[in-house]
């Protein structure tokens, strides 16, 4: 009797386990927090910074998943990642808009440069602003390296060149390249081909001492960035791990998080600034 109770026991187990998979979860499997983020908060080395502190004072895992604003956006969309740091504004309010995403915390901003050649063969140095800059891109017919990959940068590019009224799909292949790769990736590009691409500040100061480029634009208001942290809709998929995303989002922004992105710098320059307890000015300055 009692092994044929043991028996079917076990059979029903295995059923339940067969029907609903995360019925088998451990504990310990929702102490992992997935993070969908963009290339610059990993290629930048903040992430590397500062997550090894929320992980000690919470208790949580943060599996970082690295790629351009819109696929941590699509992931976001699928349910494959429990919250995002991102940084495009206007996706981003569309993201929570659809449902798809709960309350937008501002985390930190920083501005996007362009950067090229030492000699700047475009002259884009005494640009008055970014039209200009890119218009004598576009005149010269340098090279520029997009990332061409949908991310943040690549969307604030593109509605650059918009503004602009500058035609890139009819110049694709020509002396506009794209390229699909992240931030690190393209500065490295651009500096093999001597050519010139939009970086975001905090990957260009990481990445500037061992480039052969130079700042070439900056200072433009329209070239601001904030960053932007969701967690994906508990709504909508209600097996995700929501308590964690939370526990990430108050902590990035609570005094401690913010006092260390603001500590975090390279070569003795802050690469961002946190700001999520005040309302950022578009002017930079460094």
């Amino acid at each position: 009797m009692t092994k044929n109770f043991l028996s079917l026991s076990s059979i029903f187990l295995f059923l339940l386990l067969s029907i609903n998979p995360t019925f088998a979860k451990s504990e310990n499997d929702n102490k992992t927090i997935k993070l969908a983020t963009t290339t610059s908060t990993e290629n930048s080395g903040l992430l590397k910074a500062i997550l090894p502190e929320f992980e000690k004072d919470s208790g949580y895992k943060v599996h970082t998943i690295a790629v351009g604003t819109g696929k941590a956006l699509r992931m976001g969309r699928d349910g494959d990642v429990d919250v995002l740091l991102v940084h495009s504004k206007k996706e981003e309010d569309k993201f929570i808009a659809d449902g798809d995403g709960e309350k937008r915390f501002g985390v930190m901003y920083n501005d996007f440069v362009i950067v090229g050649p030492k000699n700047d063969p475009a002259k884009l140095t005494d640009s008055k602003n970014t039209t200009e800059a890119l218009n004598k891109i576009s005149k010269s017919k340098s090279i520029f390296i997009s990332r061409g990959d949908d991310s943040g940068t690549h969307k604030k590019e593109l509605s650059l060149w918009k503004a602009a009224n500058i035609d890139i799909k009819a110049n694709s292949g020509k002396w506009y390249r794209e390229a699909g790769q992240g931030m690190g990736k393209i500065l490295q590009m651009a500096g093999e081909m001597g050519a010139y691409t939009i970086t975001d500040r905090g990957t260009w100061l990481a990445y500037e001492s061992k480039s052969p480029l130079k700042i070439a634009f900056e200072g433009d208001p329209i070239l601001f960035n904030p960053y932007g942290i969701i967690a994906v809709s508990s709504k909508k998929y209600p097996n995700l791990n929501t308590t964690g995303a939370h526990s990430l989002i108050n902590w990035i922004t609570s005094a401690k998080g913010q006092y260390l992105i603001g500590k975090f710098k390279v070569a003795g320059k802050i690469l961002f600034t946190p700001n999520a307890t005040s309302v950022a000015k578009a002017k930079i300055t460094h």
